[in-house]
């Protein structure tokens, strides 16, 4: 039986317990401005018992006695522009039950704040539960920056078609961690994964209506909750610590993609759950007419910039990093967070406070420094503590390899680690986040397999996804399948050497690399580029189709960079540990680096090794500088004599001085 234990106290947010004078405590705190009252409501099946909260300046908060693990609760919020028939869910809730069916405009109406019938039936609650969890001698890998080589992957789709994985934990948070799966990556050689959102999500509108579902996640309602369809058991919160744990032993760090940008709510007229219903002039973005700001593309913007939207942000890293000690996060459209008037502010209040927060000190942010508003692409001008996507890099590469563009000079900006964007306060190399494919986009192998987007299945007429993907089919849309033997395999061969450059480039730049989980033996989307919607064989890795060739050039070229130390000493590049030479060995002039026809050169980094890169579509040869020179890694179309040697088309190959 639920009873008031007296007034509580306005902090922590969200729900905290504690015991005293031997009585089970339950505090419960929630900020609203905008309410003239609130009631936090909880639930013991369908019997709903509701208390009114009391007010300390613009916190409500309310102790209560007798709530047991697994009690649902929600608040119910009394105002000029409230709606008290229907339930809010907690912007602090720890779970969630109940995910809305938002499938018909009638299911839909239901959760819209003109609508006065009481929801709470169907409205999702968050749940009292269990957070203890016993962490052994567990220790962060700590890995530096400069060793960093991060792997992006879903959850879901890494395991979910690995006949090595027992069925039962396919798909899960315990499938990702099983011991398989963390020799694989342990093999691979990546030091981290970065997970693509496990925040608690639901399906847009849109999407329910056309039996789809967000797959990617990046429709976040509850940002301190696990989301629950991952998990193999009914804990989902104990299995993700249980697989941080895993790959801390595994020595390999785990980095959260997290949305701060928007919410589910969406748009100021679509169904409310959480934070609009509580206060939202204090939580979203609003032009001079009232009106919803929408600079993410996703109907609304979270205002950071008040004290309520900052302290919700850094809370929420902090209990990922303290509870469920994750060692990083990457900020989906993180140009938001600086956005304080609400244009980009470089010195934003929000960087500073996360700057300052203890629990964050060691822990790795990466920013996706874009979005699509006002000033939105800020690339190179986030604090010095974040790294950040490179898309010049992504864009330059793939000109180069795949358009054949000849900018010698691009590419070797790129490589040296884009000093043009990122030398600046301080900066070092590892702040640039080089990429050639990720999530959204063409995954690798439908980069060299597909000129145009192919997005039929996510029900938009193929409007939808990036259209400038600078990509090439070599000859053949798509699949190979209709070629003749030697056709087939001449295509082939050109793909995988293109891929190879792509992948040699991506691995031994200067800077931090990303690697698109997949991307390392072939996996393919089938010339989707957008495929958010697709929670099928289009996403999912096909295992089945495991390019092993492909697999040890990157495996081996990971380790390779391992052992470069102008790789990893965090510096930028001068002329004490690189050489930019041109095809004859000599030191590149400008001529050569304004030649567009070459498409070749020789890099020598540390002095011993020597790096031949080949963009033509005929084969180069390359007069090598001093030296006894021998093959290491790379395509195997390389004859080498001496001090000459012939690289064939797309090559990318490394020699070492014995």
């Amino acid at each position: 039986m639920f009873t008031i234990y007296n007034n509580g106290k306005p902090a922590p947010m969200g729900y905290s317990i504690f015991t005293e004078n031997g009585v089970k405590v339950t505090n419960f705190a929630l900020f609203s401005d905008a309410a003239s009252g609130v009631e936090v409501c909880l639930f013991d099946g369908d019997k709903e018992t509701r208390f009114p909260m009391v007010r300390t300046n613009n916190v409500w908060h309310l102790a209560l006695a007798g709530v047991e693990v697994g009690t649902e609760y929600g608040f119910r919020i009394h105002g000029e522009h409230a709606n008290p028939n229907k339930l809010m869910l907690d912007p602090y809730a720890k779970a969630v039950n109940g995910k809305p069916d938002l499938s018909t405009e009638e299911s839909r109406s239901w959760f819209l704040m003109n609508d006065h019938r009481d929801n709470a039936h169907i409205a999702p609650r968050a749940v009292i539960i269990p957070e203890d969890f016993d962490w052994e001698n567990e220790t962060a890998p700590n890995t530096p920056w400069a060793e960093t080589i991060v792997y992006e992957l879903h959850v879901k789709g890494f395991s979910q078609l690995n006949d090595k994985i027992p069925a039962e934990l396919r798909g899960t948070y315990a499938g990702l961690s099983h011991p398989i799966n963390l020799a694989y990556l342990k093999e691979l050689g990546v030091t981290a994964v970065e997970l693509l959102p496990v925040n608690f999500h639901i399906n847009e509108p849109h999407l329910q209506a056309r039996g789809l579902q967000n797959y990617w996640g990046y429709n976040p309602l509850a940002m301190f909750a696990v989301e629950p369809k991952y998990a193999a058991t009914n804990n989902p919160l104990a299995e993700f610590k249980a697989m941080v744990k895993a790959f801390h032993k595994a020595g390999i760090e785990v980095i959260l993609d997290v949305v701060f940008n928007h919410s589910a709510e969406s748009e100021q007229t679509y169904p409310t759950f959480c934070q609009r219903g509580i206060d939202d002039q204090t939580y979203y973005w609003r032009n001079d007419q009232g009106r919803y700001i929408n600079w993410t593309g996703c109907g609304n913007m979270l205002n950071l910039s008040s004290d309520v939207g900052r302290k919700w942000v850094v809370d929420c890293l902090c209990y990922w990093a303290e509870q469920c000690h994750v060692d990083g996060f990457r900020f989906d459209l993180a140009s938001v967070l600086g956005r304080d008037t609400p244009d980009f502010n470089a010195q934003a209040q929000l960087f500073t406070d996360i700057k300052n927060e203890p629990s964050l000190q060691n822990i790795k942010l990466i920013a996706e420094p874009w979005d699509i508003g006002h000033y939105g692409y800020q690339v190179g001008n986030f604090p010095n503590y974040f790294a950040e996507w490179n898309d010049r890099f992504r864009d330059d590469l793939c000109r180069f390899w795949l358009w054949k563009s000849g900018e010698v000079g691009a590419f070797a900006e790129r490589f040296a680690g884009s000093s043009d964007l990122f030398k600046k306060n301080d900066r070092l190399p590892h702040t640039t986040l080089n990429f050639i494919t990720a999530h959204d986009g063409f995954v690798m192998q439908d980069l060299v397999s597909y000129n145009q987007k192919h997005n039929e299945a996510n029900g938009e007429e193929n409007s939808d996804g990036r259209n400038e993907n600078y990509s090439y089919n070599h000859g053949v849309e798509g699949s190979t399948e209709c070629l003749s033997e030697p056709q087939k395999s001449a295509v082939e061969n050109n793909r995988t050497f293109a891929q190879s450059g792509l992948l040699m480039s991506l691995l031994l730049a200067n800077g931090t690399p990303m690697l698109l989980a997949g991307d390392e033996f072939g996996n393919t989307q089938y010339g989707n580029n957008n495929a958010y919607c697709q929670d099928n064989e289009i996403t999912w890795l096909k295992w089945a189709n495991f390019n092993k060739e492909l697999f040890e050039l990157t495996k081996q070229t990971i380790a390779v960079r391992k052992q470069i130390g102008s790789l990893n000493r965090n510096q930028w590049w001068s002329g004490n540990n690189v050489q930019w030479l041109n095809i004859h060995g000599n030191q590149m002039t400008v001529d050569d680096w304004q030649n567009q026809q070459t498409k070749a050169l020789q890099v020598v980094l540390d002095k011993h090794c020597l790096l031949l890169i080949n963009a033509k579509a005929e084969s180069q040869v390359f007069y090598l500088p001093d030296g006894k020179w021998k093959p290491q890694i790379g395509t195997h179309n390389l004859t080498l004599d001496i001090q000459q040697a012939e690289l064939s088309s797309m090559g990318f190959c490394m020699l070492s001085d014995e």
